[in-house]
C-alpha cells in the first residue's frame, strides 16, 4: 500500500539521514520516479524534506524534525514484542534497556494495538539453547559488546584447540553473533597481531579481554549478517572430510537427520542412493567429517545401518562390535 511505502520513505530518512533517490528507490524496491511522486506527496503533506542538488545530494529533513511512533499496523507492532529475547539481552548488558524500550513502546501505541501486542509477548517465547545444555559462561560478553559498539580496539588472550593453546590477539571487533545458543565475535586481527583477516571466534574461549584505547574504522562495506552466512557456509563445507558407503534401512534413514547433520545429509543419502532392495534396505553413500566421528554416529544407529567402506571404518565398527559381544555375551 502507498500509505505504508511514505511512511517506510519518512522513516528510512529519519534513520539513516540524507539519502539519493536511487538509495531510496533500492531499499523501497520501487522505481526512482515513484521516489519522487512520494516525495512531493510527503511534502505536500507538510513534511519539511527538501532535496540538495549534486554528486553529493539527496533527500533529508529539515533539522530538528522527528516524526512519532506512528502508522503501525496490527502485525507490525505485534512483531515488536515477538522477538523475546531478554536473556541474549541480559548477556549483552541490555537487559534493562530492553525493559524500557519495550514500555515506551507499549505506551506509545493505541489501545487495540497495545492489547494485541502484549498478547503476543505473553504467548510467544524464544528459547535459544539446544536441549540437555547448560547457558554458556561468557564472563567477558558484556565488555566485547561495549568494545564492538564502540569501536574500540581490544588486547585479549584465546583459548583455541591446536598448539600453543593460550594466545594473545589485538583484534578490532565488528560484531557478535548468536548462534544455537553459541556466542560468537567476528573481528579483524590488526596486522602486528597476525594476519589482518576477518574470522569468527568463540565468546567463551576469551580468557580476558581488554579494551584499547584507539578507535578503528570498520571495512569499507563489511555486513555482518552476510559475512556470518558465507563463514556458517564455508565452515559446513570444511567439516566434510570423506565418504562413507552404507546400507540404511527405513528407519536408519528416518533416524540419520537426529545423528549426522540433520536434513542435509537425509537429503545426501537419498540423492545418491540406489533403489531400495527387496527388503526396503538403501545402499548410498553419505559425507561425513572424519572416522572417528563417523564410527561413532553410525553406531548410533545401531542395527539400522551397516557400513560397507571404506575399509578403515568397517574395520573400526567391527571392532567395537566384537568388543561389545564378548562384553555382553
Amino acid at each position: 500500500m502507498r500509505a505504508d511505502r511514505l511512511l517506510s520513505l519518512l522513516l528510512l530518512i529519519q534513520t539513516r539521514g540524507r539519502m539519493t533517490a536511487q538509495e531510496l528507490a533500492d531499499e523501497l524496491e520501487v522505481s526512482v520516479r515513484t521516489v519522487y511522486r512520494d516525495v512531493e506527496a510527503l511534502s505536500a503533506a507538510g513534511v519539511p524534506l527538501y532535496a540538495d542538488r549534486g554528486p553529493a545530494g539527496g533527500y533529508q529533513l529539515v533539522d530538528g524534525y522527528r516524526t512519532k511512533l506512528t502508522g503501525l499496523t496490527i502485525d507490525q507492532a505485534e512483531s515488536l514484542f515477538l522477538v523475546g529475547m531478554p536473556g541474549p539481552a541480559a548477556a549483552l548488558g541490555l537487559g534493562t534497556e530492553l525493559a524500557a524500550t519495550e514500555l515506551k513502546l507499549l505506551a506509545a501505541l493505541p489501545g487495540e494495538l497495545r492489547t494485541r501486542a502484549e498478547r503476543m509477548r505473553e504467548r510467544f517465547h524464544l528459547d535459544a539453547p539446544g536441549w540437555f545444555r547448560e547457558a554458556e559462561h561468557v564472563p567477558h560478553l558484556g565488555s566485547l559488546a561495549d568494545a564492538v559498539w564502540n569501536q574500540r580496539r581490544i588486547r585479549a588472550r584465546y583459548r583455541r584447540w591446536r598448539a600453543p593453546r593460550e594466545v594473545e590477539r589485538v583484534w578490532d571487533p565488528l560484531g557478535v553473533v548468536l548462534k544455537a545458543g553459541v556466542w560468537y565475535f567476528v573481528a579483524r586481527t590488526v596486522p602486528e597481531s597476525g594476519d589482518s583477516e576477518v574470522r569468527a571466534y568463540k565468546v567463551s574461549h576469551l580468557l580476558d579481554v581488554e579494551a584499547l584505547p584507539e578507535r578503528f574504522e570498520r571495512p569499507e562495506g563489511f555486513d555482518l549478517a552476510e559475512y556470518w552466512q558465507e563463514w556458517t557456509q564455508r565452515f559446513e563445507r570444511n567439516l566434510i572430510r570423506g565418504t562413507a558407503e552404507v546400507r540404511l534401512s527405513p528407519q536408519g534413514l528416518e533416524r540419520l537427520q537426529h545423528l549426522l547433520g540433520g536434513p542435509a545429509m537425509v537429503q545426501a543419502a537419498r540423492a545418491n542412493a540406489e533403489p531400495p532392495d527387496e527388503d526396503g534396505w538403501l545402499r548410498t553413500a553419505i559425507p561425513v567429517e572424519h572416522l572417528r566421528k563417523a564410527h561413532g554416529d553410525f553406531l548410533a544407529l545401531g542395527a539400522d545401518v551397516e557400513v560397507l567402506g571404506p575399509p578403515e571404518l568397517r574395520t573400526m565398527i567391527v571392532g567395537t562390535v566384537k568388543a561389545l559381544a564378548a562384553r555382553y555375551c
